[in-house]
This record gives structure tokens, sequence and C-alpha cells, in this order.
């Protein structure tokens, strides 16, 4: 009775989800095809909440007896398939394969899966809802739906008929459902499989690992050792190609158990969800009054975010062009975009790496996915022999990959190989990545490729006094250039932005950096600087995740300008010879930049103003890439001056407001419209 009363609720809840309106379309796609099938696959959509309501028995089974469930649905359905006649070749309700899809799991603790604790429950064979970040795939393959077997035994009544038929479930491998040792119920014969009724389904298999995880990729485990595993997803059919290399993602499946060279706990998925990052509601109070006495202006605001950026790691007023392009950099790594140009790429020349590396580690621990680049890892994707034995190349993501939407700090750039470098190159410039599958080197019969976006920005530096540069021929530069022959020319020009931190220039003063220091090597943890105590890290997290999800848009002025200004920076760094400097990526990086400055002022509109922030940069890192022109800018033209109150905020203003002025009379100069351009340009 109580299974009879489980059917019932099955039939009025498919009457009343439209259910049953799609299995008797899915019904007439199959009794139209000339094809001859051994099982008919129906997907049915459940939502968990309306079924309990409806019938708490039969939601029960959903949610903990699944397999069980799967039976009462495809008893339901052999019934209504023969009482409505909907397909004429079906004779057994065997033949009927029913996957069931659920749109979520109750939000209660019991239903989650955490990959973080042990052990995991492989063994109820219910749904369980996980949440993870892919940082590996294999390709598609094939696997067994559903097979026909017959007794080898003419004179037995089952050799003919579909009394034996074979489907796939969750958990079960290739070798549970093909198999050559069945044997007859009736008479005790072998079976053997009818091949030409045999089910083929798409397969992935995919890596995920939990958010937690990628602490150990933020260079803040202090040096400690640390472990951390991946579980394996199964993805079937519809689910396959699903999941892409650095999403996040909610995945509803029924955890397994594999054996293969050792037992490992898997997922056979069933429902997947992408994860969407949270959206923060606004900024601390101390940023939201410091952002309303700056209102008048700007560019103050920015100028004293840079100014106390990182106090932990370097006194306020030090490496302010650093530290002001660094928050330009994290407030533009964002998924809000389909397209790649947001990205801005940074390359910083130093004397003291140390210093550097800290605070490059220190400001990618501020966003979700800043992700250090380990020396014993790949930056890009691999290739790898499936561990499962299903004959699939599997592609390990590489920290670019994983740093998706974020930063990827790949450390001293002199520590890559040139072939790692030449491919770093081509990434930055085409901002994808193609994998070639040699088919041959893994069992295929054709070779393949993937390709996948790279959307992340890329932070490096080199050490200008090391021994390779010191001994290195000085070539002859131009006036205000610095000798890169180091590093290749392309790759160079591939960052976007070249900054240049000596610490004895007047820009980074030597003595308060060497004060700080001593003192955090009194008091480690000790908050030294009353910056430190009003604007915490914490609050610098609020405002980078709320800046980088403002949508902004440029006004019209802003638009002239920026074109303008790359006009005529085009037009007076090219030559007869070697044709222009400037890529046609320069203008993606400058909007990026202008974006990035309204972003941290935490504005919708990009002004002229944020123009000529991005031009000065923009200005500062062509100089030293190629040495000063025409529109020649200082190398501390975005910071003239220390910081120590609003007096020197105020002639800092004022300073900016004259390069504005020389700015739009070098647009008016050599931009577009005037007579140095001929009718081609």
């Amino acid at each position: 009775m109580s299974n009879l009363k489980m059917k019932e609720a099955a039939l009025i809840y498919l009457d009343r989800s439209g259910g049953l309106q799609k299995f008797i379309d899915d019904c007439k796609y199959y009794n139209d095809s000339k094809q001859s099938y051994a099982v008919y696959r129906f997907k049915i959509l459940i939502n968990p909440s309306d079924v309990v309501e409806l019938d708490a028995e039969l939601g029960n089974h959903i949610l903990h007896q699944p397999l069980k469930a799967a039976e009462v649905f495809q008893s339901v359905c052999f019934i209504a398939v023969k009482t409505l006649s909907l397909i004429g070749q079906l004779q057994t309700e065997t033949q009927i394969n029913i996957v069931l899809k659920l749109s979520h799991l109750p939000p209660l603790p019991s239903y989650g899966l955490d990959l973080c604790e042990f052990p995991l429950d492989y063994t109820s064979q219910r749904f369980y809802m996980m949440q993870g970040i892919v940082i590996a795939m294999t390709t598609v393959t094939k696997y067994t739906q559903g097979a026909r077997f017959l007794c080898s035994d003419e004179a037995c009544p089952l050799s003919k008929g579909f009394q034996y038929i074979r489907v796939h479930v969750p958990g079960a491998t290739e070798s549970a459902t093909i198999r050559n040792d069945f044997l007859c119920d009736l008479c005790a014969s072998s079976l053997q499989e009818d091949r030409k009724f045999r089910v083929l389904g798409d397969k992935q298999i995919v890596e995920i690992i939990t958010t937690k995880a990628l602490h150990a990729f933020q260079g803040s485990s202090n040096n400690q050792p640390f472990r951390f595993q991946s579980l394996t997803i199964f993805l079937r059919d519809e689910s396959v190609n699903k999941m892409n290399m650095g999403n996040e993602y909610k995945i509803i499946g029924i955890p397994t158990c594999v054996k293969t060279s050792q037992t490992a706990v898997c997922i056979e998925a069933n429902s997947i969800t992408f994860c969407n990052a949270k959206v923060p509601s606004g900024i601390s109070d101390n940023f939201r009054c410091l952002l309303s006495l700056t209102s008048s202006s700007c560019w103050k605001f920015t100028a004293i975010l840079a100014n106390i950026f990182a106090s932990q790691i370097t006194p306020p007023g030090t490496y302010n062009l650093l530290k002001l392009c660094l928050l330009m950099s994290l407030v533009q790594i964002t998924d809000r975009k389909k397209e790649l140009e947001d990205c801005l790429d940074i390359l910083i020349i130093t004397s003291d790496t140390l210093l550097a590396d800290r605070l490059l580690n220190f400001s990618i621990n501020l966003v979700p996915r800043g992700i250090r680049h380990p020396v014993s890892t790949e930056i890009f994707p691999t290739l790898s022999r499936n561990k499962y034995g299903t004959g699939a190349v599997s592609i390990q993501a590489g920290s670019a990959l994983l740093a998706k939407g974020g930063i990827c700090f790949i450390g001293d750039l002199a520590s890559h190989k040139k072939d790692k470098l030449e491919q770093l190159q081509s990434v930055l410039e085409s901002r994808s990545i193609t994998v070639y599958i040699p088919g041959k080197k893994f069992g295929e019969d054709i070779d393949q490729q993937m390709t996948f976006p790279v959307q992340c920005s890329f932070w490096s530096f080199v050490d200008m006094d090391s021994s390779s540069r010191r001994n290195a021929q000085k070539i002859n530069t131009l006036i205000g250039q610095m000798d890169c022959s180091l590093i290749p020319a392309n790759l160079v020009e591939a960052f976007g932005l070249l900054i240049n931190c000596n610490e004895s220039s007047p820009c980074h003063p030597f003595l308060p950096t060497v004060q700080h220091t001593l003192k955090k090597a009194i008091n480690p943890e000790g908050l030294l600087y009353v910056a430190s105590r009003q604007f915490t890290t914490e609050d610098f997290e609020k405002l980078l995740a709320f800046a980088k999800n403002l949508n902004v848009e440029f006004s019209l002025e802003a638009e002239r300008m920026i074109h303008g200004y790359y006009l005529a920076s085009r037009r007076i760094r090219t030559d007869s010879i070697c044709g222009s400097k400037l890529s046609a990526s320069a203008l993606k990086y400058l909007v990026s930049l202008s974006e990035a400055h309204a972003r941290l002022n935490l504005r919708n509109e990009v002004r002229k103003e944020d123009v000529l922030i991005a031009a000065l940069l923009f200005e500062t890192s062509l100089t030293l890439k190629y040495g000063a022109t025409v529109f020649c800018v200082a190398p501390n033209a975005v910071f003239p001056f220390e910081l120590y109150n609003e007096e020197y905020l105020e002639q800092r203003d004022l300073y900016l407001t004259q390069c504005q002025q020389q700015l739009e009379q070098f647009i008016a100069t050599y931009g577009p419209g005037t007579t140095i351009f001929s009718s081609d340009e």
C-alpha cells in the first residue's frame, strides 16, 4: 500500500509540475524514431520541497534513497506508456531508465559535504551538496548508458526479448554494466550482449578543491607544510562540458567509492550550479567619511589610499606610485564582463626584491583569487594521464587559470625559463592559452586541442641589481629609458605597466623604510601607524570588493581625451623604419587604467581627471621602455610631493591641474585634426 501511495504521489507531481507532458513529448520522439532502442532514457526534474509537501514518504525516498525513488517513477512511467500507448516498441519496465535531476537540497548541515572534513560519507548512496573550484578536467569520452543481454541457450525463453537490461547507476564502473560473467536466472547459462542495442553516453571527469584550499596558494602559510586533496566529480551526458576551469560551482551528487590503484571517494554529479561572487553592500565608516571629506577633488581620495595602503609592509608615504598601481589592478579584476581587456598586468623593476615581494604578497591576500604561483608547479595548463583508467587525458589548470577573476603573482621574472617566458608573452597578448593533446601519446586516433581564456592579471618583478645584470654590458639608452636588455623586449611590451621602484630615488626615501623594518623586527604584530588602526586590512578588503563591482561608463570629454592622447602618443612614437611603438592593446590599457581610477574613487563615471592619471602612468611606463618624448613626464608626476597633510594634497591637485593642461595642449598639437596628421591617419 505504501508503494502504491508513492506511485500515486509521483503521478500527481508529474502532472502538476509539467513533467508528465514533457515525458509524453519524449515518448513521441522515441516512437517516431526509426531506430530500435533497448533502453529509453527519461530525465525528470524534481523540486524536493514540492515533493515533500505533496508526499513526505516519496520526498524522503528521493533525498535519502534516490535509486529506490527512481524505481517508483520508472513504474509510473511504464504504466503511462502502456496505458496511453506512447511507445509501441517498449516491452518491459526495465527498458525505462529514469534519471531524477534535483533542483536543490534542503539548506541543512546534514545535506552538505564539507571537503575539509574527514571521513567523507560514501556508503549511504544519497544526495549531498558540495562546493568547489575546478582545478582539472579530462576530455570527453564514452560510457555505456545501457545494454541488452540475451541467454546464450537458444532453447531458453529468455534468449529473446528484453528481459535482461542493464543500465548505469550512480557509482557504477563500466565493468558493472558490461561484463561476460552474467548468468541466466532461468537456466544458468551465460548471458551474451546484443551489441547492436548498446546505448552510449558522454562522460567527463573533473577535479575540484574547496575554496579554503586557496589559502595554500596565497603565500600566507608562514612556510608551514600544508596538504589538501581534490575531489573527483563524474559528469555524464547533459552535464558534460558544463564546468569551466577555474570557476566555482555548487554540485549535487551521490558520493561513491572508486577503486583504482588506490581507493578514492568520487561524486556522481546530478546537477551543477555556477557560484556567483557575493557583492558587498558597502564600505567601512572610516572610508565613507574619508570619501566625503575629499569629495571636492577627483585625486585626493586615491592619493590617500595609496599613501596609507599596506602600512604593515612599508611606511605610509613610501612606494606610493607602486601602491596606487596595485590598488588599481586589484579593482579591475572581476568576471562582471566576458571581455578580457580589463586586466592590468604589472612588471616592477626594483633593487629591493624582498620588499617588493612582501608588498605584492600582502596585496594578493586582499582578494579571493589572489594566487602566488608556487615555483614547483606550472603557471599554465599541463597534461597527464587520467588515473581512473578511462582513456581520457587529464588537463591540470595551473596557477593562471586558478586565479580566474583575480591576480596571478609569478614572482621574479628571472626565475622562469625561456620557453615559459615565451608562453607568458603569448598569453599576455592573446589572453588565452591553447593546450595541444597529441593523440598517439594518449591512445587517441587524432590530435586534439583545447583553448582556455585567461582571466587574471599578472604581477611580476625583476631584480635590477642581480649579478647577471651587473655583469651585462650596458647598452646606450635614451633619456628616461631603463636598461631592460635582460628581459625580452616583446615580453616587456606585453606587460601593461612597467614600474621603476628604486629605493634610493626621491620617490622612495630610504630612511623611513629602514626604521619601519627595525620596528617590525622588534614588534612584528604591532600597528606602528595611526593609519593602520583607522583603516584596517578588513576595511581595504571591503573597499576593493565593493569598488571592483562598480559599473563605470566614460563621459564624453573623457572619451575624447583618451582617444586624443592615444593617437597623439602613437604619432610621436612612430618612425619610418620600425613603425609605431604603441600596439593596438595600448588603447585597451589606457581604458582599463582610467576605469580603475574611477572605480577606486567609487564613481560610476570615468572623468577626464581619471584619464589624466591613466595617461601619466602610461607615459611613465612608455618612457621607461622607449625614452622620453615631446610629452615629457617626470618619474614622480603622479606623486610629486610627500603627502604629509592637507596642504600637500592641495599642492598636488594644483600640479595635476597643470599636467592636465599640458596633456590637453599635447593633444591639441599632435592629436587628430591637427596639421601634423596626414590624410591617411
